[in-house]
């Protein structure tokens, strides 16, 4: 097993090993579709899974069967992947939210849930994503009224 670093918060190396992965999900109403990258860049695999408390299982479980998730970037942490993010963040992976694709480079790339999964890894692996996840946000924002 080789070990590499990766930036943790974009001011410290973190020892990391091969097996360590992102995690993308593209969130949905009814359906998540998550993508996971390893930390080299490769794209490990592809899924959908219902949006339900156990599609959250069975997504994570996916993951993980794929690697160590350290970070996963969730499209929506605020609406349709609060859910999601609240049992990632509970598993002890650390979430970041993630801005949809602006429009032009999703024609570019040609549009699919997978593609905007496959993204938001590649902007948390790329440090370009660095937003928390709404989800505590909101929680503090309804204790603070």
């Amino acid at each position: 097993m080789t070990t590499s670093s990766m930036p943790h918060n974009g001011d410290t190396a973190q020892p990391v090993d091969s097996t360590t992965i992102v995690l993308g999900v593209d969130t949905h109403k009814d359906v998540h579709v998550a993508a996971v990258v390893s930390v080299l860049g490769a794209l490990l695999g592809t899924q959908s899974f219902p949006a339900t408390a156990s599609g959250y299982h069975q997504l994570a479980d996916w993951a993980r069967s794929l690697g160590v998730i350290k970070k996963a970037g969730v499209e929506g942490t605020g609406s349709y992947g609060a859910g999601l993010a609240r049992h990632l963040a509970t598993e002890g992976i650390e979430v970041i939210e993630v801005n949809r694709p602006d429009r032009a480079a999703r024609r570019r790339s040609g549009k699919t849930d997978a593609v905007d999964a496959e993204a938001a890894a590649r902007a948390v692996l790329g440090g370009r994503a660095t937003g928390l996840r709404r989800a505590k946000t909101a929680r503090w924002r309804s204790f603070a009224s």
